[in-house]
């Protein structure tokens, strides 16, 4: 393979990770620690510079546990394997399957079309109907498949705009409108469980190295999650067309009305398809947000899964395949044999993805089993002392500037198992003080192509230069990492019952 095919950051990191995998594994033991600790922290390290670097592709990087693990004596095969079936994978599978039934009746596409048809024609709104079409999306969606869909209609109103006008102002149109949709669709991502991975790595981690800890379930997360949406995107679009690429501050623009007019009129009226997947969508969505009790304030909702004969065998990921399983049996034209999902259109989901979940879980698992969380959280006496606050924003800007380069699940995987550790045997404070934050932190990169997949596939299009993607993205980063901080606080510590200086007794470590 010639260096022109392979690029020697990747050739550098394929054998710096064989280089510090195999020099742990010949370190002695350290005090407290056990050979198979030695030898997770060994395969973790191979994993964390295979996966930043892409050395060999993430979703194969993520089956060495299965391999290694077993090979090294760390754990049993059998045992392992469970990671890669949690059932948060199968939340996110469901989820996967549900948005591949939107794709294929091109639901999607006409919701952000009507939200950006009754948004209105002032350039302003436009821009803002955009980013609140693309997070809409972006919350049941990936992030990715998203900002494909919005990007062919954005470059549809821009191309119509420079028709009839080449001010300067215009081609700020282009450039805020282009990254209104790779920051909404990041952004859309954080608020719902099913939006981003990272999400369902923080889930999986949390269970496999805290199995008492308190269930995070869908409705919680949105909780604190739509707020972080909600606060975000009239933040950036102000920065981005106010501040960064100012557009007239007046006046409509026919074009652009137009050219969303048109696309609504090639869909035609909705169809029996869409019609199901959305009812389907609506039930699943319902379903997650009310399967357990929701407090809200002193008001409590009684969850729907308190009428089962044992309503804790159900979780999210029971939800998701039950009504993915719908789409498979409800027809849209049974004469036909046409069905609101078939298997064509269901095997195109990003299988790699659920690889990396379990490989991240994998790892998580190692930690926990072998007492590797418990030896690293006694050799981080360089953070004891150190404020909650000050630790939220040490890890908030470490991890948002990270993900600007590395893949923001991978990082999480990454991450959370040292924060984890950080919080509880070091800190003495709530792990999910830090380990929620990172994690919105981790999809929320808005300085470099390589950050997001939106962010590239906007750059892709031409109408973004890097500078102009870096200036806006650099002062959204700060301004993210503000609001993740202040969530923490003012949402998160409340809804989870969270003592700032106190550590829970299912994170005190064991002996």
């Amino acid at each position: 393979m010639s260096s022109s095919t392979y690029p020697i950051h990747k050739r550098i990191g394929l054998w710096l990770g064989v280089a510090l995998f195999a020099l742990v594994m010949v370190l002695p033991n350290s005090e407290g620690l056990t050979t198979e600790g030695r030898r997770v922290a060994a395969v973790s390290l191979l994993m964390g510079v295979w996966w930043i670097t892409e050395s060999i592709p993430i979703p194969a990087t993520s089956l060495a546990p299965l391999a290694l693990f077993p090979l090294l004596g760390i754990m049993d095969g059998k045992d392992l394997a469970s990671s890669y079936g949690d059932s948060n994978i199968f939340l996110f599978a469901g989820g996967f399957f549900i948005a591949m039934a939107m794709q294929k009746w091109s639901l999607h596409e006409r919701i952000a079309l009507r939200i950006l048809y009754r948004t209105g024609t002032n350039p302003h709104r436009l821009v803002l109907g955009f980013m609140i079409a693309t997070a809409s999306i972006s919350l049941w969606i990936s992030n990715t498949a998203t900002a494909m869909m919005m990007l062919p209609i954005g470059t549809a109103v821009i191309d119509q705009m420079r028709r009839r006008d080449e001010s300067k102002e215009v081609d700020n149109f282009g450039v805020t409108v282009m990254l209104g949709i790779a920051f909404a669709a990041s952004i859309g991502g954080v608020g719902t469980l099913v939006g981003t991975p990272p999400n369902i790595v923080f889930v999986g981690t949390l269970s496999k190295l805290y199995p008492e800890a308190p269930k995070v379930g869908f409705g919680q997360w949105m909780t604190f999650g739509i707020p972080v949406v909600a606060l975000l995107i009239p933040i950036s679009w102000l920065l981005l067309t106010r501040v960064q690429f100012p557009l007239k501050a007046a006046g409509d623009s026919t074009a652009g009305r137009d050219a969303i007019a048109k696309r609504l009129n090639e869909l035609g009226p909705m169809s029996r398809g869409e019609l199901v997947v959305l009812i389907v969508w609506i039930l699943t969505a319902l379903s997650w947000i009310f399967r357990e009790d929701l407090k809200l304030g002193l008001f409590t909702v009684p969850g729907w899964s308190r009428v089962l004969s044992h309503p804790g065998f159900a979780n999210d990921g029971t939800v998701a395949v039950a009504f993915a399983l719908l789409l498979f049996f409800i027809p849209v034209d049974r004469k036909r044999g046409v069905y609101a999902l078939d298997w064509d259109w269901a095997q195109r989901i990003p299988w790699g993805v659920l690889l990396l979940f379990g490989g991240g879980f994998a790892i998580a698992k190692g930690f926990n089993d072998t007492g590797l969380i418990q030896w690293l959280g006694g050799h981080l006496n360089v953070l004891q002392g150190a404020s909650p606050l000050t630790m939220l924003l040490v890890v908030a800007v470490t991890v948002t500037f990270m993900s600007e380069f590395a893949s923001n699940t991978a990082l999480t995987a990454i991450m959370l198992p040292v924060l984890a550790v950080t919080a509880s045997s070091t800190l003495s404070i709530n792990p999910l003080l830090l380990m929620i934050p990172a994690t919105f932190s981790a999809s929320l990169a808005f300085m470099m192509p390589a950050g997001t997949p939106p962010n590239a596939l906007v750059y892709g299009t031409g109408h973004v230069t890097i500078p102009q993607m870096a200036r806006a993205g650099l002062v959204l980063n700060f301004l993210s990492i503000v609001i993740t901080v202040a969530i923490a606080y003012f949402i998160i510590i409340p809804v989870m019952g969270i003592s700032p200086g106190e550590l829970p007794i299912w994170a005190k470590p064991t002996q």
